[in-house]
């Protein structure tokens, strides 16, 4: 196994089996597996057309696309994909995503998936994603990011909101909204991107995790063939 750190967050690996067998260790919580993927996927997009919101695609739309040679190889890829993650017992959904709901009046804390935010599970859980046509997600170190809830002025706010005074009821509340999950990048910080092709492994906020959850976002989408096409698990 050959696995590099970069900036003591990001681990970098060498096949899928890398990527699904290497422990999140030492403040690593997210792991990618870098790779260049051949085909026209800005085609498949194309065929699958316009919509709104978030559409979910299957192998069986994909398979009927009447594509050319590069669309085939590209469709190929998200089928090969799709199975990768399904023989790991994960249950991944293919989607084209025109746009996302917007806090367009946040109540102290944005809570979109354009703000800065970890992912939570009950039991002990990781995401998987892989952007291959538009605009890629955003990871933020853990270093460069503060919870929205511990900022004192934003905290005054949310105990305003919640009309209590601080205690576990108050704590509840924050997680119950998921104000607790969203960050605010700090002045200065540099957010990376996940790229196009690659399939990353992102740790999640659980009971025992190792590792402090991967801070990420959702990028600006755009319209029709500027669309994203991501696989999410």
């Amino acid at each position: 196994m050959n696995v590099s750190f970069e900036y003591a967050r990001i681990g970098r690996v060498e096949s899928f089996e890398e990527l699904v067998r290497t422990p999140f260790t030492e403040g690593v919580n997210a792991l990618c597996w870098e790779r260049e993927i051949a085909g026209d996927y800005s085609e498949v997009v194309r065929l699958l057309g316009g919509g709104e919101g978030v559409v979910g695609v299957d192998e069986e739309m994909l398979l009927a696309l009447p594509v050319s040679e590069a669309g085939q190889v590209a469709v190929d890829r998200l089928v090969e994909d799709l199975r990768l993650l399904r023989e790991q017992g994960l249950a991944p959904e293919l989607n084209i995503i025109h746009g996302y709901p917007r806090d367009e009046e946040p109540d102290g804390v944005r809570t979109d998936v354009f703000s800065f935010h970890a992912d939570r599970a009950p039991v002990e859980a990781d995401t998987y994603l892989c952007t291959y046509h538009g605009p890629a997600s955003e990871g933020l170190r853990n270093e460069e990011g503060r919870k929205h809830v511990e900022v004192p002025e934003t905290r005054a706010e949310l105990l305003k909101l919640y009309g209590g005074e601080e205690g576990p009821e108050f704590e509840e509340f924050l997680s119950d909204n998921c104000y607790d999950l969203h960050y605010a990048p700090a002045e200065g910080a540099r957010p990376y991107g996940f790229g196009l092709g690659h399939v990353w492994r992102i740790a999640v906020e659980y009971p025992g995790c190792p590792v402090p959850p991967c801070i990420h976002r959702a990028p600006e989408t755009a319209e029709g063939d500027g669309a994203r096409l991501l696989m999410i698990s």
